[in-house]
């Protein structure tokens, strides 16, 4: 059998380390694409002739569909190569740089990020599948670890990279600069990545409605659910929080924003280490330390540089986490991980949107106390729900 032809469970000793830094590439470039927007919206609005709320819509919708595609993509594509189509997938990343550039009308910017909004669910539901076929199980959690690298790195740039080229060359020339970033990715990942056919033994062997009847997956996704709820509750206001409450001027917190992107990417990068060995015990010490952040920002929030100091640190274990989440759903999925890939998408995408909801709702109406409180109460939440499904998985084994 040909190296470049993977179509065998994970307990090769074949390593395609490029093809894992091509995907990295298309983790960056979806990320700063998701996200583009928010740095954004006032000149978008202008162009098209629309509001501010219109225009952010266009970021609901990226989400909306990444997580229908994330859990019907297994379903929909059967067995065609995985590679193409994760060429398939970086095609409509380019693509939709493109619309988005040309966009005249509102509804061809929706369509902009819809396509967006695709490519993010398929690559997403993706990544933990693809990492077991491109690298021996032992190495899994490193790979991922790399993946997340690309999002922590765009989430540090996306924001103000996108604010100085919409000042510098437009709004519509900040997302053709997407387009040839997504073209090398695509020839990257053409050179790379080996052929992965999905012949029927390597489909799913359950289907996803029987598979969530498995406590050790169901309580595992609400853990994760509770985790990101919890994390965004918080993190989605951090800003108003600086600006209202520690006082902070422009540029500290222009600084305070940037600590909290390169702790993150510190922390994806060393992450891996621990997940080898201690994955379970790693993912509740992540909860516990961000609650105990939560205290010490409760105790300490009129003073900017310890409350800087804290939110570095949140950054620091906060960005690391879904490493090891993915990690878990690759070692608790391992023969049907494109179907955990896609419910993972959609807990996290769902739990991102409730948070931040719910927790608009408690800052505007109770005040950033209470938002605090209830972010604690979720990231402890996914302690006890961790802690089950570790008790349950080691009396198992």
């Amino acid at each position: 059998m040909s190296k470049k032809n993977l179509n065998i469970p994970n307990n090769t000793t074949y390593t395609h380390w490029s093809g894992i830094f091509s995907m990295t590439l298309c983790v960056f470039v979806l990320i700063a694409s998701e996200f583009l927007p928010v740095s954004l919206l006032t000149p978008i609005a202008r162009d098209l002739q629309i509001t501010d709320g219109q225009a952010g819509q266009g970021i609901a919708i990226s989400g909306i569909l990444a997580v229908l595609t994330s859990l019907t993509i297994h379903k929909l594509t059967g067995n065609l190569d995985r590679k193409l189509l994760l060429l398939f997938l970086t095609f409509l990343m380019a693509l939709s740089g493109l619309v988005i550039a040309i966009a005249s009308y509102y509804l061809v910017y929706i369509l902009g990020r819809a396509l967006i909004g695709i490519a993010i669910g398929g690559f997403w539901s993706m990544s933990a599948a693809t990492a077991i076929r491109l690298v021996p199980q032992h190495q899994v959690p490193k790979a991922l670890a790399i993946f997340n690298a690309g999002n922590a790195l765009a989430t540090i740039i996306a924001a103000p990279l996108g604010s100085y080229l919409g000042e510098t060359i437009g709004w519509r020339g900040a997302f053709i600069c997407i387009i040839p970033l997504a073209i090398f990715a695509f020839i990257w990942q053409c050179i790379s990545l080996p052929t992965m056919k999905t012949y029927k033994e390597n489909q799913p062997n359950k289907p996803m409605l029987q598979l969530l009847k498995k406590p050790i997956l169901s309580i595992g996704l609400l853990a994760c659910g509770l985790f990101f709820m919890g994390q965004f509750t918080l993190f989605t206001y951090v800003r108003p929080f600086l600006e209202t409450v520690a006082k902070v001027d422009n540029f500290n917190l222009s600084l305070i924003l940037l600590a909290i992107g390169v702790a993150g990417f510190i922390g994806t990068m060393v992450i891996a280490t621990f997940l080898k060995t201690k994955l379970y015990q790693t993912l509740m010490m992540i909860s516990l330390i961000m609650t105990v952040i939560i205290i010490g920002l409760f105790l300490t929030s009129s003073h900017i540089w310890t409350v800087a100091t804290l939110f570095s640190l949140w950054g620091l274990f906060a960005t690391a986490a879904p490493t090891g989440w993915w990690a878990w759903i690759a070692q608790t999925l391992p023969k049907d991980a494109e179907i955990g890939g896609g419910l993972m998408v959609a807990v996290i995408q769902s739990s991102i949107a409730i948070g931040s909801t719910i927790g608009g709702l408690f800052f505007d109406y109770l005040g950033w106390q209470s938002n605090f409180v209830l972010s604690g109460i979720l990231l402890i939440g996914s302690v006890i729900a961790t802690s089950i499904v570790f008790y349950k998985n080691k009396t198992k084994s």
